[in-house]
């Protein structure tokens, strides 16, 4: 990874001093009207070129450019929710192949999601020609750990681990990697709205997950680099099932305090 570096042009810079308001590290200063970057010892978490109204600020080191903003970007609330409300696990597929295009946008709200100290620790490994190798690897380690599990739950001893018990024919999967569950989920979480708002639906298969970080073949083949660890696995396609109505939840345990 590129060494990252905060640039100011003194010439295009006002000295209004919004850079130095916004910076959660306290890393800039305001000297003779002009912004001033104490050390390189930041996180670079780009509040100070996203903020400056003359683009005098540039992070140097990555290799995408940031992207200008034109008016205001807004959702609506009422849909926003509704999207919550009637979204459903989905573990029947359509026989339709996802857009590649569609993919990458998924795969871009994962790589956009903000991180803890803008740590960026995420990666996606997409099943492609090795889905259906990894997910009979998964079954075999499952298979194993039922005899014990139907000991104790019912549920498990209903349930029969065929062939297709991870990913049951969805067209797609990406195994999300992190170093941290929370940065993990977040990514997860803006995938699965980009995903809802393709039209496809998701399967967060804590399964998978479960037999990934179980099984050092299975690790192996996705490249966990040390560290890391499979935080979720989404199983997405298009829906062959359609809900009528939202399901019933508890009312919100709240306190104001």
């Amino acid at each position: 990874m590129a060494e990252h570096v905060i640039n100011i042009d003194k010439e295009k810079c006002i000295g209004c001093g919004m850079c130095r308001k916004d910076c959660a590290a306290h890393n800039i200063v305001i000297e003779n009207h002009k912004a001033r970057v104490l050390s390189n010892d930041c996180i670079m978490c780009g509040h100070c070129a996203a903020v400056c109204p003359k683009n005098a600020v540039i992070v140097s080191g990555y290799d995408t450019e940031p992207v200008p903003m034109e008016g205001e970007v807004r959702l609506k609330p009422e849909e926003v929710l509704d999207v919550i409300r009637f979204r459903r696990t989905i573990r029947q597929f359509q026989n339709k192949k996802v857009p590649k295009e569609v993919v990458e946008q998924i795969l871009e709200a994962g790589r956009l999601t903000h991180t803890a100290k803008n740590a960026q620790d995420v990666s996606f490994v997409v099943l492609d020609r090795k889905k259906e190798e990894l997910e009979r690897e998964a079954v075999r380690t499952f298979r194993k750990l039922k005899v014990f599990a139907d000991w104790f739950s019912p549920m498990a001893r209903r349930v029969t681990i065929d062939e297709h018990f991870f990913f049951f024919r969805a067209p797609v999967v990406i195994v999300i990697l992190s170093e941290t569950k929370l940065n993990g989920a977040l990514a997860a979480q803006n995938m699965e709205f980009v995903a809802e708002a393709n039209g496809l639906g998701i399967l967060f298969s804590g399964f998978f997950t479960m037999a990934a970080n179980a099984s050092p073949k299975i690790k192996k083949a996705l490249e966990v680099s040390k560290g890391k660890k499979v935080v979720t696995t989404l199983v997405m396609g298009y829906p062959a099932v359609k809900y009528q109505r939202s399901a019933q939840r508890e009312k919100a345990a709240v306190k104001y305090l």
